[in-house]
């Protein structure tokens, strides 16, 4: 499956984050197996030494044991920020299972995020956090375009994983990223996550470095009506079609009773509630 996989030491598996969830990122794998076409993480190769095209190898991090983790009591810890910490390597290796070990009694506010349903082993542990959340990233419900743009489980089969968490009582999120233009269908995917998740993040799809051109050229092929609007979007940087949608997202918000926000890190819905929804196409205007 990996053209490398190796075991490295890492001086520490929390840093830092500006991301606008959380205080801390912990990553406890370096690349991802699941190959996604528009993965923004792509820019950690330069940082790895690998030969190989990003994808195509993993590193898997061994840290010193975290000690008095009670100094992270109500900070946010966000798992998996540019690696996904349930690909299929963590069957094998199982790092982010003893990272959630290490964190079980730090009272720390744990987010997750994944395309996988491996995350179904550690329910148990991850239920015995007071405050944890699981995000599954689902940005389609078509299999064919899922098949062209990762590697990753079945989007049935995530749904399944995160109706799972939502009835064992654990705040789920679904991550609608990256929001493909006239490709990703927002309100066909609420419609199937609504009674399975809290809060539903929306994330426009950024293009940059050495996958923009791989994907404007994917359009090209794949979806030629779409080719102008992607040019004016990713080559001439207009902005119109996120201001609509983010207007036609409001008003269906409105319609069907939801709670729409923008740029916040919001309060879940309740258990048995519609979720709310979270716009975050502007999060690079975000400041902390």
């Amino acid at each position: 499956m990996f053209a490398m996989i190796r075991e490295i030491a890492s001086k520490s598996i929390l840093t830092k984050s500006n991301l606008p969830v959380a205080g801390f990122s912990a990553n406890p794998y370096v690349g991802c197996a699941h190959k996604c076409q528009y993965c923004y993480a792509s820019f950690m190769k330069r940082f790895t030494n690998h030969p190989e095209p990003w994808g195509d190898f993993v590193d898997v991090k061994y840290w010193p044991v975290l000690k008095k983790t009670q100094k992270y009591a109500g900070k946010e810890i966000f798992i998996g920020s540019v690696t996904d910490p349930y690909q299929p390597l963590e069957a094998k290796y199982g790092r982010t299972r003893a990272l959630l070990e290490e964190l079980q009694n730090s009272e720390a506010r744990i987010s997750i995020t994944t395309k996988s349903d491996l995350v179904l082993r550690d329910l148990e542990l991850i239920k015995s956090f007071s405050q944890v959340r699981v995000a599954w990233s689902i940005n389609t419900l078509d299999e064919n375009f899922r098949q062209d743009m990762d590697l990753a489980v079945s989007i049935e089969r995530r749904l399944e994983a995160m109706r799972q968490f939502y009835e064992a009582g654990i705040v789920t999120i679904c991550f609608i990223s990256p929001i493909f233009p006239e490709i990703t269908n927002i309100r066909h995917i609420l419609r199937a996550v609504t009674g399975r998740c809290n809060l539903v993040w929306l994330e426009n799809l950024n293009l940059r470095g050495d996958y923009k051109a791989k994907i404007l050229n994917y359009i090209k092929y794949k979806y030629p009506h779409l080719l102008d609007l992607y040019r004016d979007i990713y080559v001439k940087g207009d902005r119109g079609y996120w201001i609509m949608l983010d207007s036609l997202l409001k008003d269906y918000s409105e319609k069907n009773g939801l709670t729409y926000l923008v740029n916040e890190d919001a309060i879940p819905a309740p258990f048995g509630k519609p979720p709310v929804l979270v716009n975050y196409f502007y999060h690079s205007e975000i400041t902390r």
